[in-house]
């Protein structure tokens, strides 16, 4: 079920409520995007440095949030849909109307301090996701209220995810398999790799049309980097003109994001038959990404998960051709936390997502990954079942 309904709600409200127990804090207080999304099930659509929000959940009563005038009506749809988790919200214009008048958005922090005193914050302490300027402001304003940034411990909310949104992982997860048959049916040699990702967009558009009526979805990834530019994580920063040529390796990156959540998919592929050193680095990969997965178990370190393929790479003797960790939370973003995967040493928890992708990079023939999404258990659930054997991933 797509849909995040009320038991999401009810799980996330009751984490923050003994955040801010434990915290001794009044309310936390969301001024970036991504904890907005967390808090109100609602989607930001403006950039929150050029119009400053506000999603604020006392520790007892109502929670309230503020917007810009801009995202009023997309609010009112979601409101009659019966999507939002707060009912509550108040709206600031961007210029003065004759009638009718509503705070601007030079009067934010005083709407948001009135806010806050209307619900009995104005001695309280507000624990907050970020250092926002406005919302500092507006917490001064009080005088006798605290506000207190507490980057990490919130962080701490969106580590475990509740089994509706394994849920919907999984469905999203179910797509991007779907994605990856169809570029196993496009890779050609000669075709342009921007027109091949752009075709193939539009494919799942449609599909997920089917799959996903009515619901937020979002194309956040569906790139491919094609032979010695590939050796770059991101690229060469020449992908206009690239074209697949035979013999190519080439890793395609698949992100889908439906209603506040993420899935990752990426696979390695050869257009022709690989040489000898390409299948060595392929299945060096390969056997490093099942390491990984295979580590995401219940009770081991979160930095188990980044040993296990490395330990796999240093085997092969390739220690040498890793550039990046092996992976990062997953969930409301694409890179989710926890990011700090290869340090960090606390027992992994159950439901928790992460991305598995260790990779070989060799500059002037090209890189060599598998990524797939991964729920923490007794036993790993693997999201992501794409094939990922050489014989699948050589286009003859």
């Amino acid at each position: 079920m797509a849909f995040l309904g009320a038991r999401v709600h009810a799980a996330r409200l009751a984490a923050m409520r003994a955040l801010m127990e434990r915290e001794e804090l009044d309310a936390l207080a969301f001024t970036s995007a991504d904890f907005f999304q967390f808090a109100t099930n609602f989607a930001i659509d403006v950039q929150t440095w050029e119009r400053p929000v506000l999603a604020a959940v006392p520790r007892t009563g109502e929670p309230f949030a503020i917007l810009a005038e801009l995202s009023e009506h997309h609010w009112r749809y979601a409101e009659a849909a019966g999507r939002l988790w707060v009912k509550d919200a108040h709206f600031y214009a961007e210029h003065p109307r004759v009638g009718d008048r509503a705070p601007l958005v030079v009067e934010w922090a005083e709407l948001a301090a009135e806010c806050l005193k209307a619900r009995g914050l104005a001695h309280g302490r507000i624990g907050a996701d970020a250092a926002s300027a406005p919302f500092a402001r507006a917490v001064s304003l009080l005088r006798r209220a605290r506000l207190s940034v507490l980057a990490a411990a919130v962080r701490t909310l969106r580590f475990v995810k509740h089994p509706e949104e394994i849920a919907l992982m999984r469905e999203i997860a179910s797509l991007t398999d779907w994605l990856q048959d169809r570029y196993r049916e496009n890779i050609r040699p000669g075709r342009l790799t921007l027109e091949l990702d752009m075709a193939m967009a539009a494919r799942t558009a449609e599909e997920a049309a089917d799959r996903f009526p009515g619901q937020h979805f979002e194309i956040m990834r569906c790139w491919s980097i094609s032979g010695p530019a590939s050796s770059a994580p991101h690229g060469d920063g020449r992908s206009a003109g690239a074209r697949i040529e035979t013999g190519h390796g080439m890793i395609n990156v698949v992100v889908l994001r439906v209603n506040g959540l993420v899935v990752e998919n990426e696979r390695t592929w050869f257009c022709g038959k690989p040489t000898a050193e390409q299948e060595r680095l392929f299945e060096t990969a390969r056997a490093a990404n099942e390491a990984a997965i295979a580590a995401a178990v219940t009770g081991r370190p979160v930095s188990g998960i980044d040993a296990a393929a490395q330990a796999v790479i240093e085997k092969a003797g390739y220690g040498d051709l890793i550039r990046h960790r092996t992976g990062h939370g997953m969930g409301t973003l694409g890179h989710e936390f926890p990011e700090d995967m290869a340090f960090n040493h606390r027992p992994l928890l159950e439901r928790e997502v992460y991305s598995a992708e260790p990779g070989l990079y060799v500059f002037g023939l090209g890189g060599f990954r598998h990524d797939d999404t991964v729920v923490v258990g007794t036993t790993p659930d693997v999201l992501t079942r794409a094939p990922k054997d050489l014989k699948s991933q050589t286009i003859a």
